[in-house]
């Protein structure tokens, strides 16, 4: 007979398949520049919170949406290096020598 925590845990399991293999993988996979994102990320996230600023003020700045910033701060945009000046012109920081150190 089957406790009630494995009746539980059969009723609630989810439907799909779980990607985590494939999720690790891929993050193995693109290892490099996924620890650069996440620097450059962090450099803007230091940058917002000694300025006291939202993620809307830095779409604002960035002349992005509010949206594309939440995806900036996850640290996984494979930027370009325009991309990275832009935002280093723009909010007057250097996230890409906080990239190249890592």
């Amino acid at each position: 007979m089957k406790s009630k925590k494995i009746k539980f845990l059969e009723s609630h399991q989810s439907g799909q398949e779980s990607s985590f293999e494939a999720d690790a993988q891929w993050r193995a996979e693109n290892a490099s520049w996924l620890k650069r994102s996440r620097s450059v990320a962090l450099a803007i996230i230091d940058f917002m919170q000694e300025k006291g600023l939202s993620r809307n003020d830095v779409a604002a700045m960035l002349q992005v949406t509010p949206q594309y910033v939440s995806k900036i701060l996850s640290g996984k945009v494979n930027f370009s290096f325009k991309t990275v000046a832009e935002i280093e012109d723009r909010l007057g920081i250097e996230c890409f020598q906080a990239a190249a150190s890592v």
